[in-house]
């Protein structure tokens, strides 16, 4: 229902000569949408439980199975090959009308279109990234900037 609301205030907008637009997030390359306000606030904090369980989840997988399968994958997967067949549709098409350099950047735009990463993979990378110095015996950066600021 948003997202009719929003397409129908651009529609408005471009009749009073506004150039308007309401392209849905996945369109324009982010798959990511807001993060409710409570949690936000809770992860500004450092008290969010949800944020806590969902890297505790995420953790627990990692251990038992070495690896991290998310199922909501495989729908942003065939998302992301709409999306990308879409744009090259129109690039096809801006070449049919001579518009060869505004194709290319089509082309372009949806070749370099952010990967594919759900929430939970997210996670699972930086949680990989916190724990490889703890592994091989190194120390983290991070932490070597924070100490020598004491």
């Amino acid at each position: 229902m948003l997202r009719t609301w929003r397409e129908d205030f651009a529609q408005l907008m471009r009749e009073q000569g506004i150039a308007a637009n309401a392209t849905p997030r996945v369109v324009r390359g982010r798959n990511k949408g807001r993060t409710p306000d409570a949690i936000f606030r809770a992860q500004q904090c450092g008290a969010s439980s949800a944020v806590r369980e969902r890297v505790t989840a995420v953790a627990k997988q990692l251990v038992q199975t070495s690896s991290f399968n998310d199922p909501a994958r495989s729908k942003l997967l065939d998302t992301r090959k709409s999306v990308v067949g879409g744009w090259l549709q129109i690039a096809e098409k801006l070449d049919l009308q001579g518009e060869i350099t505004l194709a290319a950047d089509v082309r372009h735009f949806a070749r370099h279109l952010p990967p594919v990463m759900t929430d939970g993979e997210a996670i699972a990378v930086r949680l990989a990234q916190h724990l490889r110095p703890q592994q091989t015996g190194q120390t983290d950066q991070r932490t070597c900037g924070i100490e020598r600021a004491r």
